[in-house]
């Protein structure tokens, strides 16, 4: 699947880590804590995997 241009909502993240454990080349923690995108750009797939819709995708 083509990568789209990611946001994350890091105040609503939870730091769960399930985008992070399972897609790793797109998503990492930051120094702060919650999660944000390696390049910019991740599989539209992940907005499903977090617990709190932190992420989500531009059109």
């Amino acid at each position: 699947m083509d990568k789209k241009k990611v946001k994350i909502d890091q105040s609503a993240c939870i730091m769960c880590g399930a985008c992070v454990g399972s897609y790793p080349d797109d998503f990492k923690f930051s120094d702060e804590g919650p999660a944000e995108p390696v390049t910019g750009e991740a599989d539209p797939e992940a907005a499903d995997i977090c617990a709190v819709g932190a992420i989500s995708f531009e059109e």
